[in-house]
């Protein structure tokens, strides 16, 4: 049986929202919200989005999903300068040789959007129940959120900056921007330094990042202290390679009241596998069950 969807206008933003078909208004079940973002260049519409969103719902509804706790909505929104919220096309494309995809504003760019979803992600929590629940018809008593590339970096800086945030499925993204982007930048023959990288931009960037948080305390300095984490990345990935991540992921305390998972598929590449999709929704599953 495959999830429902319904759009929403909130604040001006079109949001999807997925949902089971047996979660209807006389479920009893409290539900968990799971925001699935998308990757650069894509929307809120595409294949392997939609498709994750199914596995997702397959693996939480399907065999033992009797077990579960909690009913599931998925939600789903286009990136900034995405979709239906593009604004500039050339703005979303990195350094190149070829000029008419050449963006000298890349790094500073990739980071906005990424920082602007985490911001559209906590509006969303403020008012998504005043919009699917008017009249107080169903409760909703968790937030988590997953995403693919892009998405995956807005899922940790998400996760790093919500407290309502639970739960976190970055999936080929990276928590390092700092590291992710020299790299890029040197493979692109871009100097680290002014226009290219402000110094205003690598201040906030220094301050505010992931990576530059006390994700290896053990206490409540930590924004992950206590959170549920799955880290899906591939191993032969170029874009996003396992080697900017990999210091910070090891180096994450979650506490005893959290979970950290890591996957780094074999063979896989910069994309969203099939066994990625099945080990989130089984990551959901258990997730829905407590």
């Amino acid at each position: 049986m495959e999830p429902t969807k319904q759009t929403l206008p909130i604040g001006g933003l079109l949001v999807d929202v997925y949902s089971h078909p047996t979660s209807t208004s006389s479920s009893t079940h409290p539900i968990h919200v799971l925001f699935f973002l998308h990757g650069r260049f894509g929307s809120a519409q595409d294949e392997y989005i939609i498709n994750a969103v199914k596995v997702i719902f397959a693996e939480s509804y399907g065999l033992g999903g009797g077990e579960r706790k909690k009913d599931l909505i998925v939600v789903t929104f286009d990136h900034r300068n995405h979709g239906t919220r593009l604004v500039s096309k050339q703005r979303n494309f990195a350094w190149s040789k070829e000029p008419a995809e050449n963006n000298d504003h890349h790094a500073v760019d990739m980071y906005t959007i990424q920082t602007g979803t985490a911001q559209d992600v906590s509006f969303l929590i403020d008012h998504l129940s005043s919009s699917l629940y008017p009249s107080g018809e169903r409760t909703i008593v968790e937030w988590g959120i997953g995403g693919v590339s892009l998405g995956g970096h807005s899922t940790w800086i998400a996760l790093s900056r919500e407290p309502r945030l639970t739960l976190g499925i970055p999936i080929i993204g990276c928590p390092d921007y700092t590291k992710l982007i020299y790299q890029r930048a040197q493979s692109s023959n871009i100097p680290f330094s002014p226009p290219y990288f402000p110094t205003s931009f690598m201040t906030y960037v220094e301050r505010y990042d992931p990576a530059q948080l006390a994700y290896r305390a053990k206490d409540a300095s930590n924004p992950f202290f206590g959170k549920k984490v799955l880290v899906l990345s591939g191993k032969e990935d170029k874009l996003v390679p396992w080697v900017a991540s990999a210091e910070f992921v090891d180096g994450l305390e979650v506490g005893e009241g959290g979970v950290k998972r890591v996957v780094v598929e074999e063979g896989a590449g910069h994309e969203c596998t099939s066994g990625m999709r099945r080990q989130a929704g089984s990551f959901v599953r258990e997730w829905l069950r407590l």
